[in-house]
């Protein structure tokens, strides 16, 4: 194709010169390969060294659809039932109850009205949440003590639902909670299974949950800005060797290497003659999954330090791991696009009709600042698009 990715530089580059966010890099794919690389800043803010599209990064929740491709070819494979219940597989999920309001300082909690399925772990239907975009579970645990997933403790599992489930699209620990059922279904923990069946095929050797120390030189760290306004790191912020492998935003990687993922999906499931989903699989995975259940327009945040306020508007749903717009975006992505982002301000795009894909990333916080991060997502996207 005829590629001009100047602009996109110079997003780039603005948005570092701006402070909008401490350091980017962004690349872009067709079915063929990569067409597009770029970076600005530093990898540590104030030590010099650039960074770039071989950086390791927390790619946080952009986990989810790696574990949730996991979770798909344990279902073509005919070892996992998508409609059975979560409890069938990981039997303590049974002892999730549904947070139900307060009595006084005292959570009351009942029974969900129904048991959460696979599926509706898969689309964040289930009922559990996170504590940045939901008031009473942040409550919750600050009342009880039980720790949210950065941590990496177990404990977190003890976390309640906020809604029934099937009822709403809440955005949480389904992911997390799915990653323990494939490694009940897969018989080994989800860092094997993902290596084995989806990282290793596609040629992903720097994606991986634990860096090995050949690579940890390579990672950039958290970074936020103090209150001179200058971006400073603030270390890795989740444990290096956590209780469990999270199936919801533990792994690290390149954009070099997750762009191959992109691109597989890109291409139905398949990735220089390797094949990691069938064709119909990743077409239901680009589709309508939420069964009824309504997407908000908006998730408010309550935990400012964390996250801004997501505002996606109408015609939004989700479908196996993916956000999915459906409508044209202006200047950008098309009706169909697949997408995600994760916590560490990271962000990808699949657009199958057009045929290309895209991500970029920083690793910094609070998440999705409308004028900084938000915006640099968007910008990126414009450029891109007016580039083709």
């Amino acid at each position: 194709m005829s590629f001009d990715g100047a602009g996109i530089d110079k997003v780039l580059t603005d948005a570092v010169e701006s402070r909008a966010v401490p350091h980017v890099a962004a690349i872009a794919a067709d079915r063929d390969g990569v067409f597009y690389e770029g970076a600005a800043g530093e990898q540590v803010v104030g030590e010099g060294r650039p960074v770039s599209t071989s950086t390791h990064f927390r790619i946080m929740s952009m986990t989810k659809m790696v574990a949730t491709t996991a979770a798909l070819q344990q279902m073509e494979k005919g070892q996992l039932d998508l409609s059975a219940p979560v409890e069938q597989y990981v039997p303590e999920f049974a002892d999730v109850q549904v947070l139900d309001g307060w009595d006084g300082d005292t959570p009351k909690l009942r029974a969900p009205a129904s048991r959460a399925t696979v599926k509706q772990l898969i689309t964040h239907t289930s009922g559990l949440s996170y504590w940045f975009w939901n008031e009473d579970l942040k409550r919750y645990e600050a009342t009880t003590g039980i720790p949210n997933v950065v941590p990496g403790d177990m404990a977190a599992f003890r976390a309640p639902m906020v809604a029934d489930p099937g009822t709403r699209f809440e955005y949480g620990i389904n992911t997390d909670w799915l990653g323990r059922v494939v490694e009940a279904v897969a018989g080994t923990t989800l860092d094997v299974v993902v290596k084995e069946n989806i990282t290793g095929p596609l040629g992903m050797d720097d994606t991986m949950f634990a860096l090995d120390d050949s690579r940890l030189g390579n990672k950039t760290p958290v970074h936020a800005k103090g209150e001179d306004g200058q971006w400073a790191s603030i270390g890795n912020v989740l444990p290096d060797e956590p209780q469990w492998w999270a199936g919801g935003h533990g792994l690290h990687s390149t954009p070099r290497d997750y762009i191959r993922f992109e691109r597989a999906l890109l291409r139905g499931g398949e990735l220089d003659g390797t094949r990691i989903l069938a064709q119909e699989t990743v077409d239901a995975a680009f589709s309508d999954q939420l069964d009824g259940a309504p997407m908000p327009t908006e998730i408010v945040t309550v935990d400012e330090a964390t996250t801004d306020t997501l505002t996606l508007g109408p015609g939004w749903t989700w479908g196996y791991g993916l956000l999915i717009n459906t409508e044209d975006q202006p200047g950008g992505r098309r009706a169909g696009t697949g997408a995600w982002a994760g916590l560490f301000n990271t962000h990808f795009f699949i657009d199958r009709t057009t045929g290309i894909c895209a991500s970029i990333y920083t690793n910094s916080l609070p998440f999705i600042t409308k004028d900084e991060a938000w915006k640099l997502y968007v910008d990126f996207e414009q450029a891109l698009y007016a580039s083709l």
